[in-house]
């Protein structure tokens, strides 16, 4: 109680010597433009934001093992499939991520590829964009062992990466 009396004296007190006015007059006039301000800013607030509900992703679909050249048709491009992504030979649908994986996201050049050696050497190149995870150090190929553990908890695996026929260089 002694603070609010202290607080109404000085009020009292100092509003008419600095400002000519008295405490309800000043209060009246700070009100008032505080209610200009929120009405005229009010007209110049962007209208509320409609949105377009999305519609629901279909449930994962299982591709069993398809080629590389296959995977590149599943990078987010068509709309109508799914967004594709391999590592290590597992593939993975990505969809839930579009905004991440799909055209125009961070990561979209990831999309449709089996990115090991990318993941695994935190690279962009589009040299390492291949599942060849030969000569990875060790640090690289821990990281893309995390890669792997996260890809397994958050997305469904629906196949795997058909492997080419390796040829022998001695024929």
């Amino acid at each position: 109680m002694e603070f609010l009396s202290a607080f109404l004296n000085a009020i009292s007190f100092y509003i008419p010597q600095y400002t000519g006015l008295s405490p309800i007059t000043f209060f009246t006039i700070a009100a008032l433009v505080c209610g200009i301000y929120f009405l005229i800013s009010g007209l110049f607030a962007p209208a509320p934001a409609t949105y377009a509900p999305l519609k629901p992703l279909p449930p994962p679909r299982q591709f069993g093992e398809i080629t590389a050249e296959d995977l590149r048709a599943y990078d987010g491009t068509d709309p109508d499939k799914p967004l594709l992504m391999a590592i290590k030979g597992q593939i993975y649908d990505v969809s839930r991520s579009r905004a991440f994986y799909g055209p125009g996201g961070p990561y979209a050049l990831f999309a449709g590829k089996d990115a090991s050696r990318a993941l695994a050497k935190m690279s962009f190149e589009e040299k390492d964009l291949t599942g060849d995870t030969e000569g990875l150090s060790a640090y690289e190929a821990e990281a893309l062992t995390d890669w792997e553990y996260k890809f397994m908890s958050k997305y469904v695996r629906v196949g795997t990466v058909k492997q080419s026929p390796v040829l022998d260089k001695s024929e």
